[in-house]
């Protein structure tokens, strides 16, 4: 095997090649397996995620032939994951885990359920050595059809997607390789789903590591918005923000008019970089485990003792993985057709394993980004708008977003600028958060109330679910009445049997969807209770964890399972009169 690498370059792609609905799919998905065999640096492993058809992946496969040999194409659900991961190295093992909570199948013009959404599971061997190993979980977690002020009913499923994909990241951390998770997650930076990947496993956010303060939504987003932030153009968001999703460069993101105007190819449609962007959203991450491993140096002498009782760092050689750059990537249109290669943009990262001998005390307080969940005010607002939040200045900012009254963008050089003046310095900063926050473990990176937030998610999802299973129940008997009276209502009809055809073809009908309902009632329905149930249970075990009240948490759901019939206790848990404990 070649030398060992220091830097790892990892693309991750959402291809949008959904058969028979996306537009110039194989001529897109042709051109995107090009951009990926040219690109500058060669790219070590690539995520896809919608590469539905085996037929895409292998014109992928084609192009891709020389720079990354390996590949993997996930197979699930009934119409496949649209999952694959290329690499240059071998895949040593693969897996496709299947999320328990996934969609619904009632849901049928939406998919979710039927594509059987997980996680593509990969080890990848770049050297000989036992830790050697890159684990790669590539996914596309659950969609969001419902906006504010609307409820979002699925966003439960992406909060237990997230917390298993958090479990399989740690597993790969805990057993010393890099684990790198990365792949379309639906969902913005700060959002419930995103601190619940985040806080339960060993990672970080590749982009917001150099980009700490970064977006945290589209211009309208609830919690961008309390940022106060001006409204930034196409190529800040590209730039600072890492948007992949709905950019105003993107040809897919277009009005109708625009795009019928680009395939008539009467002008050439020219985005300047200027222009405003507030639907642009950064939902493709790339996240990573640092693996910062420190070796002891040599035995201080009488003078240094002192000192080095006070730093545990003293003499010693940190090593780990950090973010030499992260981009966004696949700009380019199709050089024929005029459009862009996929509705998303790609997000690009180099990571690079990094060795300093620069002490640090665990006393010194991290240079960690501002939390993602806490309004940040940017330094370059106006001046006026410093002290006073709630001034005219803010109240004019709020109905310019309001009206479209586009502001202009901060400058980026205070975000990225800075850390590549002096590279060594910024990696061993890197090395340094990354040893401070490694005490991150499963139970202490949520705080309560965010857990009785979920808990309040689930238990409000496991009534609507329990209620749909009653309701489809009562449907199917509903209909096995109906057929009865029809047949029996047949006898009385002799005479017309126009009618007594129709009764026996209606009641076949009805009796029929009933059938199918009381299946969904029975099967899914009782499936997915059972998985909020166990979801339920992990999330309260968590909260236990945490605020080190093992059991107590438990035993009170269980016993208010017991009275409400909520998910947890009664039928839908199972778990009958045993008493359980949360430990």
């Amino acid at each position: 095997m070649e030398e060992l690498p220091i830097e790892l370059n990892i693309i991750t792609l959402n291809c949008w090649g959904l058969l028979h609905l996306s537009a110039h799919r194989a001529e897109r998905l042709a051109a995107i397996g090009r951009e990926l065999a040219a690109a500058d640096p060669p790219p070590h492993i690539v995520a896809l995620q919608e590469c539905w058809t085996q037929e895409d992946y292998r014109s992928i496969r084609r192009e891709t032939r020389f720079a990354l040999p390996f590949g993997k194409f996930y197979y699930g659900g009934i119409f496949g994951t649209g999952l694959a991961i290329l690499s240059r190295w071998p895949i040593e093992e693969s897996s496709m885990y299947r999320y328990p909570l996934n969609g619904r199948p009632t849901a049928f013009f939406r998919g979710d359920w039927f594509v059987g959404k997980g996680v593509a599971c990969a080890r990848i061997r770049y050297g000989t050595g036992d830790r050697d190993i890159v684990e790669v979980f590539n996914t596309h977690t659950h969609a969001i059809y419902e906006h504010p002020p609307k409820h979002d009913s699925y966003e439960v499923h992406r909060l237990a997607q997230c917390w298993e994909m958090a479990k399989l990241v740690r597993g790969a951390a805990e057993r010393g390789h890099l684990a790198v998770a990365l792949g379309d997650f639906n969902d913005v930076p700060g959002s419930l789903s995103y601190r619940m990947l985040t806080a339960h496993s060993p990672i970080r956010d590749a982009w917001r590591v150099l980009s700490p303060d970064s977006s945290l939504g589209s211009a309208a987003h609830e919690l961008e918005r309390a940022r106060r932030r001006p409204i930034p153009s196409a190529e800040f968001n590209i730039a600072e923000n890492g948007v992949t999703s709905n950019s105003a460069y993107n040809t897919w993101s277009w009005s109708k008019s625009e795009q019928r105007t680009l395939r008539s190819g009467k002008r050439p449609m020219i985005i300047p970089p200027d222009t405003p962007d507030p639907r642009g959203k950064r939902i493709d991450y790339i996240f990573f485990s640092p693996q910062v491993s420190s070796t002891p140096g040599p035995a201080p002498g009488p003078l240094n003792e002192a000192r080095a009782s006070r730093d545990i760092s003293q003499g010693s050689r940190t090593k780990g993985w950090v973010v030499k750059d992260v981009r966004v990537g696949m700009l380019a249109r199709h050089p024929e057709l005029g459009c862009s290669l996929s509705d998303h943009f790609s997000v690009e990262a180099t990571l690079l394993l990094h060795s300093s001998t620069n002490t640090f005390s665990p006393s010194r307080p991290p240079s960690s980004p501002p939390s993602p969940t806490s309004p940040h005010k940017p330094a370059n607002l106006h001046p006026d708008d410093k002290q006073d939040s709630d001034g005219p200045e803010h109240a004019a900012s709020l109905l310019a977003l309001e009206h479209g009254t586009y502001l202009q963008s901060p400058t980026g050089s205070e975000f990225r600028v800075g850390s590549r003046l002096d590279l060594g310095a910024s990696h061993d900063a890197q090395l340094r958060d990354s040893a401070l926050a490694s005490t991150a473990r499963r139970g202490d990176g949520l705080d309560c109330t965010t857990y009785d937030e979920i808990l309040a998610l689930i238990h409000a999802c496991g009534l609507r679910e329990l209620s749909q299973r009653r309701w489809r129940i009562a449907h199917f008997f509903a209909w096995a009445v109906v057929v009865v009276a029809c047949y029996v209502g047949i006898w009385f009809v002799g005479r017309w049997p126009g009618v007594g055809f129709a009764f026996l073809v209606l009641s076949s009908l009805g009796f029929l969807a009933g059938v199918l309902d009381g299946l969904v009632g029975l099967l899914f329905f009782g499936s997915e209770v059972r998985a909020l149930a166990e979801f339920e249970w992990e999330i309260m075990n968590a909260k236990a964890t945490a605020s080190g009240a093992h059991g107590l948490l438990a035993q009170q759901h269980h016993q208010r399972g017991e009275d409400d019939g909520a998910v947890g206790g009664g039928s839908a848990g199972g778990g009958g009169g045993v008493e359980e404990k949360a430990w």
